[in-house]
């Protein structure tokens, strides 16, 4: 596996930080993305073996075209993509004024149209690896929750594209999506109100950790045969 590339959007803090310090270990060398944490993101690519950064903002698909390109560019061919770049914002669900049509764009931009143009960018030289694509959706595309209205729809969204490319990109490329629950990190240590719903309500009694996912995301690239598969990892809170 020395040879391998894994490029994980959103990666020089939470959970694609998680994802990207995994897949290194497993012995890709990981291309780290972010939209502008530049000086983390080379910080981490000198610490992890063979590892390249790359900044581009994922919301404008002028400047996310290029990225796969400039990925291709530093390391030759592409075998892993992890979508983990995402946009989250708390409205309450029943202020629906709130939600405005241009929040609503922006959140489809960076949560939905972006992991799908990337796939297109990437099919190519993932179809040459034989090489599969992992999204990073959440409990909340799956029931009616999350941060807000267009986030959980977004997400829901993503999860279905997920099956769409499962179907058209195979057997060449297989397509799955990770939905999180609540995941311990620096945006979620500011909503109490959640932490405390998953540490007495879930079978596991507790938020996700960010290495939680990031196995779950190993799991998924080192299989060659699951597909089209939205695994839910929020410690069984969707049992309650």
């Amino acid at each position: 596996m020395s040879e391998r590339v894994a490029l994980v959007t959103g990666s020089t803090s939470g959970i694609g930080a998680a994802i990207a310090r995994r897949l290194s270990r497993d012995g890709y060398m990981v291309a780290l993305h972010s939209r502008s944490s530049a000086d983390v993101g080379k910080r981490m690519a000198s610490e992890l073996q063979g590892a390249s950064y790359h900044q581009a903002d994922l919301g404008d698909d002028a400047a996310a075209r290029p990225l796969i390109e400039s990925v291709l560019k530093r390391h030759g061919r592409l075998d892993v993509l992890v979508n983990n770049a995402g946009l989250s914002v708390r409205i309450p669900h029943a202020d629906l004024k709130a939600a405005t049509p241009a929040l609503w764009r922006q959140m489809l931009d960076v949560n939905l149209i972006s992991p799908f143009l990337l796939v297109a960018e990437a099919e190519a030289a993932l179809r040459a690896a034989r090489g599969n694509v992992v999204n990073i959706g959440t409990h909340a595309g799956v029931r009616p929750k999350g941060s807000s209205i267009p986030y959980a729809a977004s997400k829901a969204a993503l999860h279905h594209v997920t099956k769409l490319l499962a179907l058209a990109l195979g057997p060449d490329v297989r397509v799955n999506a990770v939905a999180p629950g609540l995941v311990e990190t620096p945006m979620t240590a500011n909503w109490p109100d959640m932490l405390e719903t998953w540490k007495a309500k879930s079978p596991m009694r507790r938020p996700a950790k960010p290495e939680d996912i990031a196995d779950l995301v190993a799991a998924l690239c080192a299989n060659d045969y699951v597909t089209g598969e939205i695994v839910i990892a929020d410690g069984g809170l969707n049992l309650t």
